[in-house]
């Protein structure tokens, strides 16, 4: 079975073979690729199986998930495109690797967010928690989100004050609609720009701990 992104995995040294593992999914910014967020997990490799994953699309320096037609605004059919590969990735981790199907988690940067936030509507079911660090649920995909969707997922969303490539109100537009789904959100917010402080990294790193 053939991979449909490309990606690096961390795993336990030693794999017990009677046991599944909780699984991670990392999700890269535009213009970066699956070695960008590894060193943010690092030291949880003993307890997740982490997948991190190329976009499928080159973006010089590096890839992205999607394309964008206007400020907040991807083009769908190439945003469906990547929510669709996800979803068919998650299928391959789930039949090749030893992944525990109800501890499903998965984290991304700035289109990474993006990206994760939005597949947690289409697949709530499969996904137990998102870590979504500087990004926005586009229009599109709250007009198709079911009332009840996503209501059984757990959110840390995080943004920064200062982020000068997508405001900070976004973020908390995105903390506020998924409360409104009734879904258990923890929002916070830093004195920052668009990037990962060691704040933001502690924190996440400790919301992770929590939903074991």
């Amino acid at each position: 079975m053939t991979a449909p992104l490309h990606y690096e995995i961390r795993k336990p040294n030693q794999m017990d073979p009677n046991r599944t593992y909780p699984a991670l999914f990392l999700l890269h910014g535009m213009g970066s690729n699956e070695k960008d967020l590894l060193p943010l997990v690092e030291g949880l490799e003993n307890q997740y199986l982490i997948f991190s994953l190329r976009g499928p699309i080159e973006q010089s320096p590096g890839y992205a998930f999607f394309t964008i037609e206007g400020f907040g605004k991807p083009h769908v059919p190439v945003f469906e495109n990547a929510m669709d590969l996800l979803i068919q990735f998650l299928d391959y981790a789930t039949d090749i690797y030893p992944v525990d199907p109800q501890q499903i988690y998965f984290m991304g940067f700035s289109q990474g967010a993006i990206s994760s936030m939005s597949l947690s509507t289409r697949i709530p079911d499969r996904i137990k928690g998102v870590i979504a660090l500087s990004g926005y649920v586009p229009a599109f995909v709250k007009q198709q989100t079911a009332l009840s969707a996503s209501s059984n997922v757990n959110y840390f969303i995080s943004h920064g004050q200062q982020d000068p490539v997508l405001p900070f109100q976004w973020g908390v537009e995105a903390s506020d609609y998924f409360s409104s789904l009734g879904a258990n959100v923890i929002f916070n917010s830093y004195p920052d720009g668009h990037f990962i402080s060691q704040q933001v990294f502690n924190d996440f790193r400790t919301w992770l701990q929590q939903q074991s």
